[in-house]
């Protein structure tokens, strides 16, 4: 890898997903590449089918390519094994996806520390009540998602992403299982908290209002990279 390429903290090089179904092998990506600099925001565009959420899964190593890499924060996913890239993830990733996805045996507080306490950081507690006054939920900490609206559990799941600070966020639709208001609250927090915390943010949605407030948007169609344009915030200031 070049020296320019080590400036980024994502490379996709020659990235293709193929997988075998009953009608014969099945392309869901085909040769992609693009990089991310450390600190952009990225919205992945596309169809319903277009491949965007494999697109994530590969990038954060959940997947693994048929064909191409990634390199993630300098280190090529396709020669580690499963347990190296899952250490990845744990140590330089958060991750928000529209279906909240918290433990509902636990409250809260106890979902935000999660993260932390699992990698073993002893300032666990107080990194999650400072993450949940950051999204407006301090009076809720010893709340269950039971007792959650949508929009407060998706803020929860924020705050998760966020504890141990990550150097890259992947959001998947983070906003479709909401109303029209609690959408634009989370919309926010998450480009707040990637700004005060320099996190690199890759964003999929179906929304091109959503996707213009990143610094750039890469279109996806038929599993083939389509375009790369810059957003409206690259442009202001």
């Amino acid at each position: 890898m070049s020296v320019l390429s080590q400036l980024n903290i994502i490379n996709v090089e020659g990235l293709s997903k193929r997988v075998n179904t009953l009608e014969g092998e099945l392309t869901i990506l085909s040769d992609i590449n693009f990089a991310v600099k450390p600190g952009e925001s990225v919205a992945i565009v596309g169809a319903s089918g277009s491949g965007k959420s494999t697109l994530l899964s590969l990038l954060a190593g959940l997947d693994i390519a048929s064909s191409g890499d990634v390199h993630l924060d300098g280190e090529a996913l396709s020669k580690l094994d499963e347990e190296q890239r899952a250490r990845i993830r744990a140590e330089k990733v958060g991750f928000v996806f529209q279906s909240f996805m918290l433990v509902q045996s636990l409250t809260a507080l106890e979902n935000v520390m999660l993260p932390a306490e699992l990698a073993g950081d002893h300032s666990a507690k107080e990194q999650a009540v400072e993450l949940l006054k950051k999204v407006g939920l301090e009076h809720r900490l010893g709340h269950y998602p039971s007792q959650l609206s949508g929009g407060e559990q998706q803020r929860v799941a924020i705050a998760r992403a966020f504890i141990g600070t990550p150097k890259i966020l992947f959001a998947d639709e983070p906003s479709a299982n909401l109303d029209t208001k609690n959408g634009h609250i989370i919309e926010n927090l998450l480009f707040d908290l990637n700004k005060q915390n320099g996190t690199t943010l890759i964003l999929v949605t179906h929304d091109e209002q959503l996707a213009q407030q990143c610094d750039r948007i890469i279109h996806i169609e038929g599993g083939m990279l389509e375009q790369i344009r810059e957003g409206v915030t690259a442009n202001v200031g």
